[in-house]
């Protein structure tokens, strides 16, 4: 009897313990979260306000007219923050308010210089931050990038002919601090640095233009980055990064291309969404998949994908040959991974790992700009072999080559060619390059090379 009474109590404390642990952790849910602080991050063609919270929150929100004003509503929030230091100056916040709202949740108020589309989502803590609401007030910041192609870029030699555009990307930015090395430098700085310098190389050289992705400390989506090199019509996509490990020893660089898997998902997203159906592949002059059947435009889509991935890993390879002579190679070929930045069908795109970031010598190194100075070098040398061996047609490398003098040259059929085209850009007629190739037809594959003869 006593062995039963001693069971029954011990069922019963272990009861009354899981209880009050039950009891406890529902006093903590209503416990309520705080605003613990808050930060901007202008952007050309929208603003993000994160908010710190000490816990995840229920929010909603809703604009009101005259004036513009963006109301959020969040649930069981007390404030513990203090907005009047935050600089908004190029936003279009021109003051937060905050007060109380039915005893327990709280009310934030941006009062606005104009209407914009606002958009928001919570994010999980990291190295960091803690959790956080972001907002995003889109359409606002600066001027808006336009949906329309940029027109090409006109070299300045009197040739006619346009410029090769190479739209540089520098990773991270914003919220997203990327990877932070032992001394405490943030891959979204250091990259940004070399960005910059690189597109200023690049600008330097007669027939090449560069353009970037972003220019300050701001994110910008994965897709986005994608969609401005399509909206420059760029030749070639560079983003560059700074590699991470958990140890501070692996060191080098590494150039990375598109993988036939990311190619393959990349095909299958196309396919499956319609608005991409309007979209051009190789930009004004390409191939629309607008009206084709899933079978053609499957075939078009697999075939741009195909050149697009054996064009990065040619100028990849260029590139790695001359990042060789100023730093070591983590890895001495082409490495080939489903980055999302890497997914443009039309565009061959290359992502730069200047190095490990986490070893504090090279860590060391991307803090210095004489050392990010010769890397930009290295890298456009890499991008000037490949485009000297490869010329898109039209572009004044591609003139500069054929007044190089010599015998027939080669062209390699890219995006959007025609050989109507390829015959006007050399100088020739169709006629003469079926007659030279020994065609049957003027019809061209993308990939395919043809020999021009000289003028």
């Amino acid at each position: 009897m006593g062995k039963y009474i001693s069971r029954s109590r011990g069922r019963w404390a272990i009861r009354a313990l899981q209880v009050f642990a039950l009891l406890a952790v529902c006093w903590q849910a209503n416990a309520g979260a705080d605003i613990e602080g808050a930060r901007v991050w202008p952007a050309p063609d929208h603003t993000r306000l994160v908010f710190d919270t000490s816990a995840p929150v229920e929010h909603n929100i809703f604009a009101l007219n005259n004036p513009s004003r963006l109301v959020i509503d969040i649930s069981n929030t007390g404030m513990d923050a203090d907005f009047s230091s935050l600089d908004l100056s190029g936003t279009p916040i021109q003051r937060i308010r905050t007060a109380p709202r039915n005893g327990t949740d709280l009310r934030v108020v941006l009062d606005l210089n104009g209407d914009v589309q606002p958009r928001s989502f919570q994010l999980e803590p990291n190295q960091q931050y803690g959790h956080r609401l972001v907002l995003d007030l889109l359409g606002s910041g600066g001027a808006s990038r336009s949906e329309e192609p940029a027109r090409p870029t006109l070299s300045d030699n009197g040739s006619g002919q346009r410029d090769i555009i190479v739209v540089v990307d520098a990773g991270h930015g914003g919220e997203d601090p990327g990877a932070t090395g032992p001394a405490g430098t943030r891959e979204k700085d250091v990259v940004l640095r070399l960005a910059r310098t690189l597109a200023e190389v690049i600008e330097s050289q007669p027939g090449y233009t560069a353009r970037l992705t972003r220019d300050g400390d701001y994110y910008i989506d994965l897709r986005s980055r994608t969609l401005l090199a399509r909206r420059h019509n760029a030749d070639l996509f560079v983003s560059v990064h700074a590699d991470a490990f958990n140890t501070a020893q692996p060191r080098g660089a590494s150039v990375f291309a598109l993988s036939q898997r990311g190619a393959t998902s990349e095909t299958a997203r196309w396919l499956a969404r319609s608005e991409n159906r309007s979209d051009l592949i190789g930009g004004s002059g390409g191939v629309s998949l607008d009206g084709k059947d899933d079978t053609l435009a499957g075939v078009l889509l697999d075939l741009s994908m195909t050149a697009s991935i054996n064009a990065s890993i040619g100028v990849g390879d260029y590139v790695l040959r001359n990042l060789e002579q100023v730093t070591r190679l983590h890895k001495s070929g082409v490495e080939q991974a489903s980055f999302v930045v890497l997914k443009s069908p039309d565009i061959p795109s290359i992502l730069v790992e200047a190095g490990f970031i986490s070893n504090p010598q090279e860590e060391r190194n991307l803090g210095s700009a004489n050392y990010r100075q010769q890397l930009a070098r290295a890298v456009f040398k890499g991008i000037e072999d490949y485009f000297h061996q490869t010329p898109p047609p039209g572009t004044l490398v591609a003139w500069q080559k054929r007044q190089e003098g010599g015998g027939a040259s080669h062209y390699r059929i890219q995006r959007g060619d025609t050989l109507s085209a390829v015959a006007r850009d050399n100088r020739t007629t169709v006629r003469e390059l079926m007659q030279y190739n020994g065609l049957s037809d003027d019809r061209v594959v993308v990939g395919q090379t043809i020999r021009i003869p000289a003028s």
